[in-house]
């Protein structure tokens, strides 16, 4: 259970932070910046979901939304193997994933196109968490670069792969949710 009872702490005000593992890092650790750029995509859901959207959809991404969670932590706790029963995202979870993107793909027809993001609000907030997604994968890969994949000390795998395979949903979500009569398509410079 976690308990907060002072919000503000003032320990990172020298421009350092706590890990899970209680080391110490700069704010400007690429380790800090991948689950900041996290937690960001777990405020954009819920302004997703607070368009209303449809109720399988919404119960995804609530779910979604706890995991990002788990996956911030994975990526504030270096890799000890030492240590056992630490919160850590898991091959499963990425499975559930790549389900859902072949539930909600599979009835949608074949893109002609690219899309731009754009058709309804909710499946703008969509594409835009896809975009915070994709930018929290790559901080995700500096921080692998940075610490190793893997190994002692370094960044968990399947946290990096769970956020590949949520930019591939979220695509997949804004598309169902806009519905295919409401996608806008890219058309290139030349046929424009």
């Amino acid at each position: 259970m976690v308990k907060l009872t002072r919000i503000y702490t003032r320990t990172g005000d020298a421009g350092r932070t706590r890990l899970v593992d209680n080391s110490v890092a700069a704010k400007t650790d690429s380790r800090v910046e991948a689950y900041g750029s996290v937690d960001e995509l777990t405020a954009v859901l819920a302004v997703a979901l607070d368009c209303g959207l449809p109720e399988a959809v919404a119960a995804v991404l609530r779910r979604v939304q706890q995991e990002l969670f788990d996956v911030g932590a994975d990526l504030a706790n270096p890799l000890d193997p030492e240590k056992t029963g630490q919160l850590r995202i898991l091959p499963s979870q990425v499975t559930r994933l790549e389900a859902w993107c072949d539930e909600f793909g599979d009835p949608l027809p074949a893109l002609r196109s690219f899309l731009l993001p754009g058709g309804c609000l909710a499946g703008s907030y969509l594409h835009l968490a896809r975009t915070v997604c994709r930018r929290a994968e790559r901080a995700a890969w500096r921080a692998a670069d940075d610490h190793g994949l893997g190994g002692a000390g370094g960044v968990s795998p399947e946290a990096v792969t769970y956020l590949n395979r949520l930019s591939d949903l979220l695509f997949i979500l804004a598309r169902a949710v806009t519905g295919v009569e409401h996608e806008v398509l890219w058309t290139p410079g030349g046929e424009r």
